[in-house]
């Protein structure tokens, strides 16, 4: 994994914060393309409610989400960002509330989650960070975004850009 760092004895792994309502959370940058400001998004029918519709990234169309819906949590509104992750061959958006930073920490801060909510128990959140005062929920994006992929299985979108599928 690109994200893991040798210092010494101890590894470290680079992340993006961000916040969704008055928590922090984080992601591995390794699956971060690239964090936009917030434009338009055209939605779909029949759409889960976290499911915000589509957004044409230079000739790209990617699937957005609002993470905070999709956690079942209240979203704090702020400087709306969405962040394009990538896994494998598939990109979509996530929108948050606020990114904060880009920051190494030790594998070793990073601490098993508590198994008291339906996010945890279905492999969303990989771990709480600590961090001096603060502490962020370091989601799985995988799990994350495994509904989104069943949902564009289902539906027949499957992020395909425009011209090649006129090809």
């Amino acid at each position: 994994m690109e994200d893991v760092i040798r210092q010494g004895d101890e590894e470290e792994i680079r992340l993006v914060a961000f916040q969704l309502g008055r928590e922090e959370y984080a992601i591995e940058v390794s699956q971060v393309r690239e964090i936009l400001n917030m434009v338009d998004v055209t939605r779909m029918p029949n759409a889960p409610a976290y499911m915000k519709g589509v957004i044409n990234l230079r000739g790209q169309i990617l699937a957005v989400i609002d993470l905070a819906e999709r956690l079942n949590i209240a979203s704090g509104g702020g400087d709306r960002r969405i962040i394009v992750v990538e896994l494998g061959e598939n990109k979509v958006g996530m929108i948050v509330d606020y990114v904060s930073e880009v920051f190494r920490v030790s594998a070793s801060s990073v601490e098993a989650s508590p198994v008291f909510s339906q996010e945890a128990e279905s492999g969303m959140i990989k771990g709480v960070i600590k961090l001096q005062n603060r502490l962020l929920i370091l989601l799985d994006v995988a799990h994350v975004l495994s509904a989104v992929e069943d949902w564009r299985g289902a539906s027949g979108t499957d992020g395909q850009t425009a011209a090649s599928d006129s090809e």
